[in-house]
């Protein structure tokens, strides 16, 4: 699962790869270059990149996902929680809050969210 561990420059792109494919290669570059004011050869580096990692394909100069977005949030967030707070999601949610409230909105959203993912129903 390692290949889903990204970094920045690789999650830039990434987020540029999901807005935009399938995305012809040519367009990826001007893309990156407005977007991310990279070079030419920065954008074919990083595209190489991720295509090793099997998040991308570039078939015929034509640049398609493989890897959701959703997939990579859920891995980095589990990583996270695993590495920085034991597992404890929990202890990773009081530290995210630290001193700051929830309106009721958030906290409602919160609750239903629990409640889909109960084990126990």
């Amino acid at each position: 699962m390692d290949e889903l561990l990204l970094c920045e420059s690789e999650y830039r792109m990434m987020t540029v790869i999901w807005e935009n494919a399938p995305v012809e290669s040519g367009k990826l570059v001007k893309l990156c270059e407005a977007q991310l004011d990279w070079k030419k050869s920065t954008t074919y580096t990083i595209l190489r990149k991720l295509c090793n990692k099997g998040l991308v394909k570039n078939e015929d100069s034509v640049v398609s996902v493989v890897v959701k977005r959703e997939q990579v949030q859920r891995y980095e967030s589990e990583r996270i929680v695993q590495k920085s707070f034991g597992g404890s999601l929990p202890a990773f949610i009081t530290s995210f809050l630290g001193n700051g409230n929830l309106s009721k909105n958030e906290a409602d959203e919160l609750i239903q969210l629990i409640e889909q993912y109960r084990d126990d129903k």
